[in-house]
């Protein structure tokens, strides 16, 4: 009988091995009254320290834990041995190592763990988005669970990039405020030369369907996007967006956030990061001084500065409840963007559409903030992990050296005017930018919806700034369905003019991002300003008129699930006011507006409106948890009292 070669191998020196070894040359540094209060944990601890090659002399030293999100097995030169998940992740073990160093030239001993995350990009389109935002809670148990696993750890160095490891990180590091902790955002990557940028090469799939673009030209821009091995996208969606509110929380150190991957800048940062540690744990303060309601303040105010990803208004919620602070509620967010001009011009908002390296080299968080200072915007008493507060940060920065170079450096290599980049208000009104963020009610979404408005084409607005349209539904209950018929030539694609309803992808299904369909409608000629209405949520790079976040969702009975073809629907958002409304008008067979919604309370669901087998059963918990704990407004976090309550009154099961 023939067996498999690799039943045994060929390689004679397997057997040369010992089943004893001398172990570690020294002793460890205990004394009487160690031995006499320590735990055994405590004791075992040093000895595995030593076992793995440490010098046990240096034991007795401040022990700082590094955690990240890195992906992948990069080889000494940086070459692939097994890739990450993108390239977000890829080269973070680059800054641990940096931290890493920094600690134990100060005689400290870092400890590193990791929690590696996956990319919506990679995801979308796919049964991986099912995983995606539920992933977040999961990283931020894992993170903390981390943290508490090393009892001897005096602070947290946390380095992460992307749209749910970054959060999951600052969830993590708000839920252990007790220490001192310091966030390093992993940074983005480079724009590549002569090629679509990172959003727009998501679309190539949908405009060859189309035949705007050939095989060839797909084929090589497909390769070229990233102009950088590491990074997050170059535009700022949620993974900058994310990196943009943690250092407006005080997380990380001013002008950290979008720094370009794999520079000397971006490495110098870890450094100070570990260095800005050590200073904060001997000052004995911890992010219980740092995470407070002011600081949640500036990072909201900083979102709409940036025109940040509508996802954050999940993720900013769930860091408050991990901190023990009140969550920001949508009446929080619709004020907060009432008050704070849009003063950054970055993919995928516009006019010109910089990317997010631009706008670190112009000055990134420090230099928008400097101008939401003037405009008396943000809480300057708020500490951050230098130890000073923001207000003498911003004094700081604006007369370093570091903020002249850097914004003297993005003329003198793209020849670009940093304040085309950030604007002063006063330019920043002349050129039109809009607020981030609009929040719509409506028949069709009693409990809330969301638009960026800031990402709708001026060229739709009118004079006022109000975006209108009526049309007919096109319902679809899948992604599939509405993605095959957005790239159809046939009689059943879509037409001008056309509402496209995604009903049933809201949080009991994992609430994954749709920007597959929002980036097909942005880039096809034949679907501009197609309106598009979703209990499901968008990547941070999407635009248009995409409507997301509707409430109640298709599965909980909302209206949007009893919508059918045809129906006229009608849908309004005032840019300047932000606020707008979604609304059934009438069937396709009626005429008068009478009784909306007294015929949409008498419908049943509609028939497109199927259970996907595929949503795993982990999915389906974390709807249910979440579900109970304040839905996607409360931000799909895990409130555990609220759940204990609702299992405590739970009917006894019966064992007869």
């Amino acid at each position: 009988m023939n067996h498999p070669a690799f039943l045994d191998s060929p390689d004679p020196t397997i057997y040369t091995l010992r089943t004893t070894g001398s172990g570690p040359a020294g002793k460890l540094p205990l004394t009487a009254q160690v031995l006499r209060n320590a735990t055994s944990g405590h004791v075992f601890g040093m000895t595995q320290n030593a076992g793995m090659g440490w010098d046990p002399r240096k034991l007795l030293g401040k022990e700082f834990l590094i955690l990240s999100t890195q992906g992948g097995i990069r080889a000494p030169d940086g070459t692939p041995v097994a890739l990450g998940y993108h390239t977000g992740h890829w080269e973070v073990g680059l800054l641990m190592e940096e931290a890493a160093r920094t600690f134990a030239a100060h005689g400290a001993t870092p400890f590193a763990g990791y929690v590696s995350d996956p990319c919506d990009g990679r995801s979308n389109g796919t049964h991986a988005m099912f995983d995606s935002l539920p992933f977040r809670n999961d990283a931020a148990i894992v993170f903390r669970r981390l943290i508490r696993s090393l009892p001897t750890c005096r602070g947290v160095v946390g380095v992460a990039t992307c749209d749910k490891g970054l959060p999951a990180m600052m969830m993590a590091l708000a839920g252990t405020k007790h220490l001192a902790s310091v966030l390093v955002p992993g940074g983005t990557t480079l724009k590549a030369e002569e090629a679509e940028d990172t959003a727009k090469v998501q679309t190539l799939a949908a405009r060859f369907a189309q035949e705007e673009i050939t095989l060839d030209y797909a084929a090589q821009m497909g390769c070229r996007a990233c102009g950088s091995p590491g990074g997050g996208c170059q535009f700022m969606g949620t993974a900058a967006t994310s990196q943009v509110v943690g250092e407006a929380l005080g997380l990380s150190l001013p002008h950290s956030a979008l720094s370009p991957s794999g520079a000397a800048v971006w490495r110098d940062m870890a450094r100070r990061s570990a260095l800005a540690l050590m200073a904060l744990e001997a000052s004995g303060r911890t992010l219980a001084d740092i995470l407070t309601e002011d600081s949640l303040h500036n990072a909201m105010v900083c979102h709409a500065a940036f025109g940040g990803s509508t996802n954050l208004v999940l993720h900013v919620p769930a860091i408050a409840h991990a901190a023990g602070l009140r969550r920001p509620t949508v009446e929080d967010w619709a004020r907060i963007n009432h008050e704070v001009p849009r003063l950054v011009d970055v993919l995928p908002n516009g006019p010109t559409h910089y990317a997010t390296v631009d706008v670190f080299l112009a000055g990134g968080v420090p230099e928008v903030m400097l101008h939401l200072r003037e405009l008396g915007l943000l809480k300057l008493n708020s500490l951050t992990v230098t130890g000073q507060t923001l207000g003498e940060n911003l004094a700081w920065w604006e007369q370093s050296e570091r903020r002249a170079r850097f914004r003297a450096k993005l003329r003198e290599l793209d020849g670009i005017d940093p304040e085309r980049v950030i604007l002063p208000p006063a330019k920043a009104r002349a050129a039109g930018l809009t607020s981030t963020v609009s929040f719509l009610r409506g028949n069709l979404a009693p409990e809330g919806a969301l638009v960026k408005s800031t990402a709708i084409d001026p060229k739709l607005l009118d004079a006022d700034g109000v975006f209108l349209h009526e049309g007919p539904a096109r319902v679809f209950g899948s992604e599939d369905s509405a993605i095959a018929t957005i790239k159809s030539r046939g009689s059943d694609a879509l037409r001008q003019g056309e509402i496209v309803v995604l009903c049933g992808i809201g949080p009991a299904s994992g609430m994954p991002e749709t920007y597959q369909i929002t980036s097909a409608l942005k880039y096809l000629p034949k679907a501009k300003g197609v309106v598009l209405l979703t209990d499901g949520r968008f990547s941070g790079v999407s635009t248009g008129p995409c409507i997301g976040h509707i409430s109640p969702e298709a599965w909980a009975g909302g209206p949007l699930g009893k919508l059918r073809d045809g129906d006229i629907l009608r849908v309004r958002v005032d840019t300047r006011k932000l606020e707008g409304s979604v609304d059934f008008i009438r069937s396709a067979d009626t005429t008068a507006e009478r009784s909306a919604e007294s015929e949409l309370d008498a419908r049943p669901p509609s028939e497109k409106l199927v259970a996907n087998p595929d949503i795993p059963a982990d999915t389906e918990l974390w709807a249910a948890l979440q579900g109970v704990s304040g839905g996607s407004w409360g931000g799909c976090v895990y409130d555990v009292p609220r759940i204990k309550q609702l299992l405590s009154t739970r009917t006894p099961i019966s064992t007869s």
